[in-house]
């Protein structure tokens, strides 16, 4: 079965982007479509990209950097939790992303994303990145205010018309993630 990967874009203390992440792991469980685990980047310590060769080069010197590639590496697509920080996304999840090339690349990818415009800034840089990474991103996107989405700014509870945005994310990313298995497989026999 498909298994997708939702993965936190923060690792601030008291972090909002959990409760988002955990939301979105529980409403993606009840399709039945695939297999999704929550991976939290701040799980894996990964300190400011300190790896010595390109991520290309799969040549990781630190214990830190294999975890991560293994963990990132038993996907066949991602659902990102991304906030807005500062009109782009969270520098943990723009890091954890520079640490990895090929175990990304021809796989599919949503986005949820939350800030105090619904953190769209934080989706438009993300699709950048995800691109140059050679990830199919769907068009759909979760969308979240931290005004109207999150008591006191502390606790998420989304509305019932945000809430709703999720699905659609989860009825592209699905066939899209299967999609791209074909394209990996071509891949591997061009090599």
């Amino acid at each position: 079965m498909t298994k997708i990967a939702i993965i936190t874009g923060s690792t601030r203390p008291g972090r909002i982007n959990s409760g988002v992440a955990q939301w979105a792991l529980a409403q993606a469980r009840l399709r039945g479509d695939a297999r999704y685990e929550l991976v939290d980047i701040a799980d894996f310590n990964l300190p400011l990209l300190d790896e010595a060769y390109p991520a290309a080069f799969r040549n990781y010197q630190n214990e830190h950097t294999v975890a991560w590639s293994t963990k990132i590496s038993e996907f066949d697509g991602y659902l990102f939790i991304t906030p807005e920080y500062n009109h782009s996304v969270s520098p943990a999840l723009a890091n954890a992303l520079s640490y990895m090339n090929a175990e990304f690349a021809n796989k599919a990818a949503g986005i949820v994303s939350y800030g105090s415009a619904y953190g769209v800034r934080a989706v438009e840089h993300l699709r950048g990145i995800l691109s140059e990474l050679q990830v199919a991103h769907v068009q759909k996107t979760g969308m979240f205010s931290l005004f109207t989405d999150f008591e006191d700014f502390a606790t998420f509870k989304p509305t019932e018309l945000q809430a709703a945005s999720l699905a659609p994310v989860l009825d592209q990313l699905v066939p899209w993630t299967q999609a791209m298995k074909s394209v990996r497989d071509a891949a591997m026999v061009s090599t």
